[in-house]
């Protein structure tokens, strides 16, 4: 993965992240950051990827891991979990849903691929939301997180520098008390994407605090 490390802050760019098949020939995986670093999939505080599924079958299992996924892109997949007891449609672009990562899911298409945006924490270590933005946000104490653009032409800024930021560009941090004054990502076209007055500028956007 493309990345530029500033102490405890790295950029990404999705369009260089290494896809990684899965086992079963049902998709891939793109990860953009696993904490800590070279943590395994059993060992992993928290996690965040982006996933392509182009077949159906079940999803794999994380005990204790809490599970939140968005779909990005695609016809989307209806998930449903019997020893749950839930079903889910996950067709709406920008709709986070939330489940226990230790239920065993079954993904059913939609129609064609789907590309979904994930978010993985330990539970009972790490709490996290993730959401969609279209305003200015500030990483001014938030123990960690991650952004990424969806939409428009965005900016980050920590009072000295700037970057800007398109579409599947962002960055990820992890803070202490003396890291994060004055670090914000803003939409630089306010509330529009350039060249598309009708679609608002929109940032994938998680913040991760201790559980404890």
């Amino acid at each position: 993965m493309l990345r530029e490390c500033l102490g405890v802050l790295e950029f990404f760019d999705l369009a260089a992240a290494p896809r990684v098949p899965w086992k079963n020939g049902g998709g891939s995986t793109q990860e953009l950051v696993c904490w800590p670093p070279g943590a395994g999939m059993d060992g992993f505080e928290w996690r965040v990827s982006v996933a392509t599924i182009a077949t159906p079958g079940p999803f794999s299992a994380f005990p204790g891991v809490d599970r939140q996924i968005m779909l990005l892109s695609g016809d989307g997949v209806h998930l449903s979990s019997g020893a749950g007891g839930w079903e889910h449609t996950l067709d709406q672009p920008g709709a986070p849903f939330s489940f226990a990562g230790e239920a065993p899911v079954d993904c059913r298409m939609l129609g064609g691929a789907s590309t979904d945006f994930n978010l993985m924490v330990r539970r009972g270590s790490w709490r996290g939301a993730l959401q969609v933005v279209g305003d200015a946000q500030s990483l001014n104490g938030i123990a960690a997180g991650l952004c990424m653009v969806l939409q428009g032409t965005w900016r980050w800024s920590d009072g000295a520098s700037t970057r800007t930021l398109t579409a599947g560009q962002g960055l990820w941090w992890l803070n202490d008390e003396h890291d994060d004054e004055g670090r914000r990502v803003e939409p630089v076209d306010g509330a529009f994407s350039a060249g598309c007055k009708d679609q608002p500028a929109t940032l994938a956007w998680i913040a991760i605090e201790p559980a404890l």
